[in-house]
């Protein structure tokens, strides 16, 4: 549910729903899911821009990781939070601060983003897919359109993989980072090869 709540621009909900988690699974619940629980909080804070308070959840998000056990001690729905999963969602919650404020946040968006796909691989289909996009649009707010056009061409062929709908839709918001840069002819060939995916 709070998931939904932030999907729908709606933080404070998201944010009172993740308290309620916290306080009806405490005891009970083990350090991934304690984990998993403050990225979202963090998600909350960042979506409200509240920088000091999301990168305090995302640090108690890494504690509660580290101090995890084997995978079999928790939950099987739980297994997929690892370090990977840590470092992708923390990579995307600094990009979404770095659309507001690029110069101060899409270096480290970049950073977390490079080490979830270092640790995921190609094989994590959708995932690999969306870190491939994120890593794209960071390049486009760093100002780097040699990166950012690179980095454009290998998530068009990882989304090529995958027919998941949210990344059609991430791809889709990519492309509007190409739109006015028509005096490059590499940019105009990723924003081609965008349209041509997007089309089929």
């Amino acid at each position: 549910m709070a998931r939904q709540m932030l999907y729908a621009a709606r933080p404070a909900d998201a944010l009172e729903l993740i308290r309620l988690a916290q306080d009806g699974s405490r005891g009970l619940s083990g350090p991934r899911v304690r984990a998993m629980l403050h990225t979202r909080e963090a998600w909350a804070y960042a979506t409200m821009g509240r920088v000091a308070a999301f990168r305090r959840a995302t640090g108690q998000a890494q504690e509660e990781l580290a101090s995890a056990g084997p995978q079999e001690a928790e939950p099987h729905w739980i297994h997929y939070f690892n370090q990977a999963e840590l470092s992708g969602v923390t990579g995307g919650r600094l990009l979404d601060l770095a659309r507001t404020d690029p110069g101060r946040h899409a270096e480290s968006a970049a950073e977390h983003i490079r080490a979830a796909l270092d640790a995921r691989g190609i094989e994590a289909g959708r995932s690999h897919a969306l870190d491939r996009i994120g890593l794209a649009e960071t390049r486009f707010l760093a100002g780097d359109l040699t990166g950012a056009v690179e980095e454009t061409q290998r998530a068009v062929e990882a989304a090529s993989l995958t027919p998941s709908s949210r990344v059609r839709t991430q791809l889709g918001a990519l492309y509007q980072y190409t739109v006015g840069r028509s005096e490059s002819r590499a940019v105009r060939e990723a924003r081609d090869s965008i349209r041509e995916l997007l089309a089929n």
